[in-house]
């Protein structure tokens, strides 16, 4: 699959439409609705330099689907100004940095269904994409048992250098993608893909995957009929994590404040560590998705 930087925008550009639906839904969240509003003041020095990439990675544009791909966790890249953020080599690797096998699932799921993937690429540790930025795990200086120097002692310029070079960049994508497919009556069922570890602070995980929702009552119980219908898998119900407003972004700002149908979805990371694995959950769910497609629009819940 080809995932190729947005187009039209510059590697550092901070101009951004947003529509006036999007500022109301972010009045939820002020610190977020101030910083988006002001992108286009530069006095500050970006954080990434001309040649490095850019936070937002897609595929498929043009897609007709109804489905709408995001992945928060996709890439573990660390702007160069920032170093290794005082975190060892092995564990910029680990589940701290980003979701684990999730990206090779996405690609091929996104190209299967030929369904819009909006991704981003820098680790969770620079800034994490499905934090409000009052959560203390926004700019984790712990993640699990890991201590992350780097995110020490960080003032407001420094925390909003990271707000306006990786995540303001990727939401305000989001969002323009949404205005643009409710402006042409394209309905449509974001899906947030994610992976988890299977042991946390050695606590071992038993599902193999689960549906985080909070809200939605539409898509939920479709995926967790389908899954569960398998036969061969242990199936989370909002397990590991639940969605909520005070610990996620994407899926209460960008789904629920909307409207649409939604759900997150964690793969164990185990499951997909390698492309054999990958692949295999690709197919699954791509197959499941295809189904449920088809549930919804004979239920006549696929509205623009």
């Amino acid at each position: 699959m080809n995932l190729s930087p947005q187009a039209g925008r510059g590697r550092n550009s901070h101009t951004f439409v947003v529509s006036p639906e999007h500022e109301r839904l972010l009045q939820r969240f002020p610190a977020q609705t101030h910083l988006i509003m002001t992108l286009q003041d530069d006095l500050a020095p970006p954080l990434l330099a001309p040649d490095e990439p850019p936070p937002v990675i897609e595929a498929n544009t043009d897609s007709t689907s109804p489905f709408l791909f995001t992945c928060d966790h996709y890439g573990r890249a660390i702007p160069r100004a920032l170093g290794d953020l005082g975190v060892a080599a092995q564990d910029l690797t680990r589940h701290i940095a980003w979701d684990i096998g999730i990206a090779g699932v996405a690609e091929r799921l996104a190209a299967d269904m030929d369904v819009h993937l909006i991704a981003q690429r820098y680790s969770r540790l620079v800034i994490d994409c499905n934090r409000p930025f009052a959560a203390a795990s926004s700019i984790p200086q712990i993640s699990e048992a890991t201590e992350i120097p780097g995110n020490g002692g960080l003032n407001a310029n420094d925390v909003e250098a990271r707000q306006r070079a990786i995540f303001a960049p990727y939401h305000a994508r989001i969002a323009q993608v949404l205005d643009a497919r409710k402006a042409r009556r394209q309905p449509t069922i974001l899906v947030s893909l994610h992976s988890f570890t299977p042991v946390y602070a050695g606590v071992a995980r038993p599902w193999h995957i689960g549906t985080l929702y909070q809200h939605d009552n539409r898509l939920p119980p479709l995926l967790l009929e389908s899954l569960r219908a398998e036969g061969d898998l242990v199936v989370g119900d909002n397990e590991p994590y639940a969605v909520s407003d005070t610990t996620d972004y994407t899926i209460p700002v960008h789904a629920e404040r909307r409207g649409l149908i939604n759900s997150g979805i964690e793969i164990r990371q185990d499951l997909i560590a390698d492309e054999s694995g990958q692949r295999q959950w690709a197919a699954r769910l791509a197959r499941i998705f295809r189904t449920i497609e088809e549930r919804l629009h004979a239920s006549r819940l696929l509205t623009a």
